[in-house]
């Protein structure tokens, strides 16, 4: 645990009732934790209630790159439970704890909290460690990275998509191999969460090679690798042109339909307005 500038007890210890007000705690009683989303890391895209839920919270936890993505001024004041990579349940468990213990606790997710995100551990500790009762559970919404990187690579998912992760971690790779196959025959647009890391190198290109057994060589991929923070990087191409190596854990990929093109230097997949109104000038 490290502190956000306040040298107070650790998350449930007792305090006196100035104490509790000034640190956000719930007071007497049952505490409350909030899952956050925190969007695609830019301050500007914080969603309100979510800044609303860190000014009010008196613990904040969360995966330690996750955590720096929150303004100092936010975490002043507050106890700052950050872990590792893998640290899932940890935070979660320490979370529920404080939460239990009477604290006012947000845990932040990147992007939104229910997707991919920690909103659904959490509900699924506070089932199994029969808290239900003992603490007020909520979700604040954020961006997606999904929705993120759609925004920076122009419309690619106003028509049908589906959004599929290669971590294999906690989801079987033939799963995986099953849903992407459903997927691209099925002609949705398809994004694609943790493409690749040093120990699944070669995932993207085997979704790739699958996309193309139902797609044409010039259909639209975008990459997007760190949406909205300083080291973002887009690249716009073809399936025939996509480099798998060049994508990374921070990067979403996103392979069009059959009906995608490219508009105005921009990937889009079209709603089929054209089909049913006159759209010329």
């Amino acid at each position: 645990m490290r502190s956000g500038g306040d040298s107070g007890g650790k998350p449930g210890q007792a305090r006196g009732p100035e104490d509790q007000k000034r640190r956000g705690d719930a007071g007497p009683g049952p505490g409350a934790l909030t899952v956050v989303g925190l969007g695609p890391g830019d301050a500007a895209l914080l969603a309100p209630m979510a800044e609303a839920a860190l000014a009010e919270a008196g613990v904040v936890v969360g995966y330690g790159p996750y955590v720096d993505l929150v303004s100092p001024a936010l975490l002043a004041g507050k106890d700052v439970v950050a872990t590792g990579m893998t640290g899932e349940v940890a935070r979660c468990r320490a979370a529920l704890e404080a939460a239990a213990a009477g604290r006012r606790v947000v845990l932040v997710s990147s992007g939104d909290a229910g997707v991919y995100g920690m909103a659904g551990l959490a509900l699924e500790m506070l089932d199994a460690m029969g808290l239900p009762q003992a603490l007020d559970f909520s979700v604040v919404p954020g961006i997606p990275a999904v929705c993120a990187a759609a925004a920076l690579l122009g419309a690619p998912l106003t028509h049908d998509f589906a959004v599929i992760s290669l971590s294999d971690l906690l989801t079987p790779l033939p799963v995986i191999e099953a849903r992407l196959e459903a997927a691209f025959a099925a002609d949705f647009v398809v994004a694609i969460y943790n493409p690749r890391s040093r120990k699944r190198s070669g995932h993207l290109a085997e979704a790739l090679a699958r996309a193309a057994r139902h797609r044409d060589p010039q259909t639209p991929v975008g990459m997007v690798k760190n949406a909205f923070r300083p080291a973002q990087e887009i690249r716009l191409t073809s399936l025939a042109q996509a480099d798998p190596d060049w994508a990374d854990m921070l990067t979403l990929v996103v392979v069009g339909s059959t009906s995608s093109r490219l508009a105005a230097g921009r990937f889009l997949t079209p709603r089929g307005y054209a089909g049913k109104y006159a759209l010329e000038g």
